[in-house]
């Protein structure tokens, strides 16, 4: 484990044992699981055909193998204690600069950049099991230390509820689906 990485344990409501696992952030040698973490994350809200996994993982793997060594994609991984370990989830925050603005309920401007939380995935086995809230805190204590006030997402349904445990709100943003 490096130095990076979090312990958690959560009781499981299965087995009442306490399955372990960690939170680290992730390196180049990652970057295939991100990938395939992606792909599936689409493929179970439905909204993945399986003739586009593939793709959408080659894709992304390129994507993440220029914007993670330029610092404008930062992701963290869930990995078991099992040997050798295994990741079981995973997620990513793009970095992108913003204009400025007024911030929200305060004095001063926001100069970003703006965080936006993308890939938050957990293998089937885990769900349920508090490894996304791991890696969602992970994240904001990263973005946190870094300053970076402005932090955005789209959920799915399934982790709407997490969200909003962890504070996120509801906005006013709207999206045009040029067809």
């Amino acid at each position: 484990m490096s130095q990076h990485a979090v312990r958690f344990q959560h009781l499981d409501r299965d087995t009442m044992s306490p399955p372990t696992f960690a939170v680290r952030q992730a390196g180049a040698a990652d970057i295939p699981v991100l990938a395939q973490h992606r792909a599936a994350m689409f493929r179970d809200m439905g909204k993945l055909p399986s003739s586009l996994e593939e793709p959408l993982e080659q894709a992304t793997a390129s994507f993440l193998r220029e914007a993670m060594p330029r610092g404008e994609y930062l992701a963290w991984v869930a990995e078991d204690h099992e040997t050798p370990p295994s990741t079981i989830g995973g997620a990513g925050v793009q970095l992108r600069p913003i204009l400025p603005r007024p911030r929200d309920g305060a004095d001063g401007l926001e100069l970003g950049p703006e965080a936006i939380v993308l890939n938050v995935y957990v293998e089937p086995a885990w769900r349920r099991r508090g490894v996304a809230d791991a890696l969602m805190r992970a994240a904001l204590q990263t973005l946190t230390e870094r300053g970076i006030r402005r932090i955005v997402l789209h959920a799915s349904a399934d982790g709407r509820r997490l969200y909003e445990r962890l504070g996120f709100m509801p906005t006013n943003e709207m999206r045009l689906d040029p067809r």
